[in-house]
């Protein structure tokens, strides 16, 4: 049975598929009396069944070779396009993570939106994103694995404008959708072009190809940055940063997925790309920036938020940019250790807050406090979370985060810094999080806090014990990094600065003050860390405000030169004819006097040179 199961890995995503397509028949337009909870309850099932098949065929793979699967999807013209699947420890595994994740979210989102009417379209598209990220692991394709983020891409617009009554809502859907677009259309750019150049979009073969490649230092750039382009957007680094804050408008459940294994893709499908990227050190540097500058500046802007969402979009990008100086320094297996830290650690910080929120009917932080003796459960929740993100030993973000400063120390002492400058940042705003929720006193919004139903609480403590385990699937898959191989204290300098990190945020937002700890920054620089570095400002004034003027330029030239143009042709012809019927009255003495004229003004028009010269000549 288990091989079975481990021979048919694509049925995987359809599980999915089909309680996305079981789910719409309880939209509120056909049900009256049923109402639409059956929506979420089949798609549970269904989940369920995921998972029992991925670890089915897990078990039964594991220790053995990736097993490639190919299948024709189009020959025509002399083009052929493959479906190549790839079925592997890792992809198996990938799907294990990703169909627990919906699980939780679903399960969560029962009590979340117990409400609510729209749980057809909502569990319809949390089905949509399992089967899009399932099918993206197992795919061995850039092209399907490019359709795939398409409609990734397609689902976010969705679930971000799920209350579409809302202006906000609709406003962060649509700036979401663009911003993704940017990148989607560079990265369509690029896998259009590396077909003819690389003969095939299969990433084992890329990587092949790559190895012996022998291209122009200009070809290679360009495509290159072409193919990080779309993973920036995705994984919403600077500058294509600012779609993961606004897309937080949507349900609560829905950015379990969201915040932790959609914008996760991008860094999933750069790693398998980057022998191709590797050709152009210019692109691989680049990367390297991006990563290193989206990480400081990020993790130093989410410690100035007070809504809550805000914070934990900006941590996203902030570690997703440790995960790109990671892929770029070649540590592919590091980065893939430190996404599964993140997607874990990330996906419990959302559940745990949601609870709060829930309950309290507020996302801003300074109108929360005094909610450790109310709710001990989320807040234990909410610590392990927070402190999982750090290179905090024994938890898993410790045992990933080693590996990548024991090669940044050897190589590039640098990025070390940011790396050490960030994890700083990531303890600070983790702590800040913590003490305005749970620290001080209660306020009138907390008063009558309680923990929440237990549809909520329960998913969110088993993820915060699968969160501790990490170190132990680290150990069981070997990737455990040995203290002895590693450079001197560098386990030392990690774990001192995430204590600096937690011991900065907890003095000032845990321990009482006399004066609230904003008063110690500087008002210009609170500004400038809470308005996002005024990037907002930033692109209305070098691409909104010169795009509005163009459009408006061109609206003026259609409108005046074009249509002028036009309705000028079009009044002289109305008044030739209107001129001309006066001319049609059948009579002879009409025709002639037309005739005279006409041959009159020829003459006239003939003569006008001749008459120049004579009256030079005089």
């Amino acid at each position: 049975m288990a091989h079975l199961l481990s021979q048919n890995v694509w049925l995987i995503p359809c599980y999915a598929l089909i309680g996305a397509a079981l789910a719409l028949p309880w939209s509120p337009g056909l049900v009256r009396r049923t109402g639409p909870r059956p929506a979420g309850y089949i798609n549970v099932v269904l989940s369920v069944m995921a998972l029992v098949h991925s670890l089915v065929a897990l078990t039964d793979i594991w220790g053995q070779s990736a097993i490639s699967e190919s299948f024709v999807w189009l020959d025509a013209a002399g083009l052929t396009i493959t479906l190549d699947l790839e079925v592997s420890s890792l992809t198996l595994g990938a799907c294990v993570v990703i169909a627990s994740l919906n699980l939780f979210a679903q399960i969560y989102a029962i009590a979340y939106l117990e409400m609510d009417w729209g749980w057809a379209r909502f569990y319809s598209l949390m089905g949509l994103f399992e089967a899009g990220l399932c099918f993206l692991v197992l795919c061995n394709s850039l092209f399907f694995s490019y359709v795939v983020l398409e409609i990734l891409t397609l689902g976010t617009y969705l679930i971000v404008g799920f209350w579409y009554n809302q202006s906000l809502v609709v406003t962060g859907a649509r700036d979401a959708f663009l911003t993704k677009r940017v990148g989607d259309l560079i990265l369509l750019m690029g896998v259009v072009a590396l077909l003819p150049i690389a003969g095939t979009w299969n990433f084992t073969e890329l990587a092949q190809w790559a190895a012996t490649a022998d291209l122009d230092p200009k070809v290679a750039t360009l495509l290159a940055c072409a193919l990080i382009a779309g993973p920036i957007a995705k994984c919403a680094q600077f500058p294509l940063h600012l779609w993961l804050d606004e897309a937080m408008e949507g349900p609560y459940p829905a950015t379990i997925l969201r915040n932790t294994l959609i914008v996760s893709t991008g860094a999933w499908v750069l790693i398998k790309m980057m022998p191709v990227v590797a050709l152009s050190g210019f692109a691989t540097q680049a990367m390297i920036i991006t990563g290193a500058a989206t990480a400081i500046g990020a993790s130093a802007i989410s410690i100035a938020q007070i809504d809550v969402k805000r914070v934990l979009s900006y941590l996203t990008s902030a570690y997703l940019g440790l995960v790109f100086i990671a892929i770029g320094v070649g540590a592919s297996q590091t980065a893939l250790m430190m996404l599964f830290v993140f997607v874990l650690s990330m996906a419990l910080l959302v559940m745990a807050t949601g609870n709060i929120v829930l309950n309290n009917i507020t996302q801003n932080l300074t109108q929360m406090g005094g909610l450790w003796v109310r709710r001990p459960v989320t807040g234990l929740c909410v610590a392990i979370g927070g402190l999982s993100l750090l290179a905090l030993p024994p938890l898993g973000g410790f045992w990933a985060i080693v590996p990548l400063a024991d090669r940044l120390w050897q190589s590039e002492p640098a990025l070390l810094a940011v790396v050490l400058a960030t994890n700083v940042a990531i303890g600070v705003s983790v702590a800040r999080l913590f003490g305005l929720m749970f620290g001080g006193a209660v306020t009138d919004w907390t008063r009558r806090s309680a923990e929440g139903l237990w549809l909520l609480v329960l998913p969110t403590t088993i993820l915060a014990g699968i969160t501790l385990h990490v170190p132990l699937f680290f150990a069981a898959w070997d990737v455990l990094p040995q203290m002895d191989t590693l450079a001197p204290s560098i386990g030392a300098i990690v774990t001192w600065s995430s204590l600096l990190g937690v011991a900065i945020g907890s003095l000032l937002y845990l321990a009482p003050t006399a004066n609230p700890p904003v008063t110690l920054v500087p008002q210009p620089l609170r500004n400038f860390l809470a308005y996002d570095f005024y990037t907002p400002q930033l692109y209305k004034l070098i691409v909104v405000s010169p795009i509005n003027q163009l459009s408006r330029f061109v609206s003026w030239l259609d409108r005046y030169i074009v249509d002028g143009v036009v309705n000028l042709v079009g009044v002289a012809a109305v008044f030739g004819g209107e001129s001309l019927k006066y001319n049609t009255s059948g009579r002879s003495q009409f025709y002639v006097l037309s005739i005279v004229l006409s041959v009159a003004l020829f003459i006239l028009i003939m003569g006008l040179p001749a008459l120049r010269l004579l009256s030079a000549g005089m």
